[in-house]
């Protein structure tokens, strides 16, 4: 997912200027789908910015205005059940949090292997709050993975323009 992640955000920096927010699990972990070093080196090539990396580092997000949109992208089932009980414990809830107190626009891009099981309610919760958006999903492998959904991340870009507008972007689940 890390390598749509990539490509989508190339396409952002195009016309816009990004700040990528880590949580503490992207900053550090190696995982099957990248070395946490070697994203982060992608990350300042393709933005020009080192990413925010520490609550304390994310929290000026909203007094200061920083960011006239917000996308969570990749969204994880944990970062979508906290974001939606109001949890601050990662660098990204605390942007999230940070970001919505001034009313702007926040879009999630979901991935998680149980968006059909207990992800469920969080998603469904989540948009029917003011100001957060998705951008549309579908299962990724329904035969082996039955519960699974992935954001469609080549429609992010549009789904932040939508969400700029105060629009949700449809279908939402495709």
């Amino acid at each position: 997912m890390f390598s749509q992640v990539l490509p989508m955000l190339e396409h952002l920096c195009r016309e816009n200027r990004v700040t990528p927010v880590l949580s503490y699990a992207a900053a550090q972990y190696d995982t099957r789908f990248y070395r946490a070093e070697e994203f982060r080196s992608e990350l300042v090539r393709i933005t020009g910015v080192q990413p925010i990396d520490s609550i304390v580092d994310a929290e000026p997000i909203g007094p200061k205005r920083l960011f006239d949109v917000m996308l969570i992208a990749p969204c994880t089932g944990n970062t979508l059940a906290k974001l939606n009980l109001g949890v601050v414990d990662t660098p990204v809830l605390m942007a999230a949090k940070a970001h919505l107190r001034n009313g702007a626009p926040l879009v999630i891009a979901p991935s998680t292997n149980d968006a059909l099981s207990n992800a469920a309610a969080n998603i469904g919760m989540l948009m029917n709050k003011k100001n957060i958006y998705f951008v549309p999903f579908s299962q990724d492998d329904p035969d082996k993975k039955p519960r699974s959904m992935v954001a469609r991340f080549g429609l992010c870009a549009k789904a932040v323009e939508y969400a700029m507008q105060g629009r949700q972007i449809q279908p939402m689940i495709m």
